[in-house]
């Protein structure tokens, strides 16, 4: 799954695109316990990021035998595991149910409700996984 890596010359973009990267695989480790931080959409972030960056970070996140999983499918067109979909629309529709309740803003609460409307359409469109 090795794409051609296009370094990034200017040292501060480079250093720029390593701090976002390492950022978003922080965010999506924790993305994997806490169910209101999605985990895929920070590892492709990551994964951008350290392809101009970092061709040794790149190779290292999508070969990392719990990291690499959750983008490498996606990355070849493969698809999300049926399971996988499940589990984001469930869990974003329960946080996003909560914190609406919680929120009293009415723009808020659309914000919110018209988001996770987008992103369920969205995740429906991808292609489901087909293991085995």
């Amino acid at each position: 799954m090795a794409r051609p890596i296009k370094k990034q010359r200017n040292p501060l973009i480079r250093y720029a695109l390593l701090a976002i990267g390492w950022l978003s695989v922080a965010l999506g480790v924790i993305g994997i316990f806490l169910p209101v931080l999605p985990t895929t959409p920070f590892l492709l972030l990551a994964a951008a990021c350290f392809m101009r960056s970092s061709e040794r970070f790149y190779l290292w996140l999508i070969h990392h035998r719990h990291l690499g999983p959750w983008i490498v499918d996606y990355l070849e067109g493969e698809g999300i595991p049926l399971k996988g979909k499940v589990y984001a629309i469930s869990l974003m529709w329960l946080s996003i149910g909560v914190s609406s309740y919680l929120v009293p803003l009415f723009w808020a609460r659309l914000f919110m409700l018209t988001s996770a409307v987008l992103v369920t359409l969205y995740i429906l469109r991808q292609k489901t996984l087909k293991k085995g």
